[in-house]
């Protein structure tokens, strides 16, 4: 049986092989990874593939705006603050408006992946809750006043996954659920990750903005077979038996 970071490294490349690159797969392990987790996934990346993870990302062709965010996901798990900075947060948040809704909601690109590039995963959380405490609203909120293309769309998911992943996966789910073959992967990879985390709250999202369990949900949609089995398997599973 695979360790999880072995998975995840496997799911990295699968990520990258697709027809049409699997960039939320990809974002999910950078921004729901500890930063020692991120690091066997990388060393298990190179040994299995022969290969750097980070610099596949780097040269995927074509190129896509999510690629940018994906290179500065990869290097704040390389940020050598271990305690997270009130401080930093309100600077890092003052500078996101200054260069974004501030700005006559131009964002400014490269401000914001020169951010995410420096900081951890828990401390661009705390940036964006205080972009939210200045400002009376969430930093996403500000995205919508704009028009950033593709970068700003890929921006709001990694917000959105970085400050309230158990509403973020709910969402994913459903989407999986209801959507085609694609979708129907990203189903059993997001379950097969998040029972391991949060699937305990994950599912009590879920039941509040659907009203049904993840469970019936899947067997309610999925053709009868094995596979639809096992979905409902790992759905039922509490984080907590993991």
């Amino acid at each position: 049986m695979l360790d999880t970071h072995e998975r995840d490294a496997i799911v990295a490349r699968e990520a990258l092989q697709q027809d049409e690159t699997n960039f939320k797969a990809l974002m999910e392990i950078f921004v729901g990874r500890k930063s020692s987790h991120v690091l066997l996934i990388k060393l298990a990346y190179q040994k299995r593939f022969r290969r750097q993870l980070d610099q596949d990302i780097i040269n995927m062709d074509p190129p896509h705006p999510f690629q940018k965010i994906l290179v500065a996901l990869a290097a704040s798990h390389k940020a050598h603050q271990v305690d997270i900075s009130h401080h930093i947060s309100k600077c890092d948040a003052r500078r996101l408006y200054e260069t974004g809704e501030g700005n006559l909601g131009a964002l400014d690109e490269a401000v914001v992946v020169e951010i995410l590039s420096k900081r951890s995963i828990p401390q661009l959380k705390l940036t964006f809750l205080s972009y939210k405490h200045i400002y009376g609203h969430d930093y996403t909120k500000s995205m919508k006043k704009g028009n950033c293309g593709q970068f700003c769309e890929a921006l709001m998911m990694v917000v959105k996954c970085i400050c309230n992943p158990t509403h973020y996966y709910a969402k994913a789910l459903h989407r999986s659920i209801k959507g085609g073959t694609r979708e129907r992967g990203n189903l059993a990879r997001t379950l097969v990750c998040r029972v391991e985390i949060d699937m305990d709250e994950i599912k009590m999202v879920f039941k509040e903005k659907y009203g049904k369990e993840l469970g019936d949900v899947i067997s309610e949609s999925i053709s009868s077979c094995d596979y639809r089995d096992f979905l409902v398997a790992l759905a039922k599973r509490s984080t907590a038996s993991t």
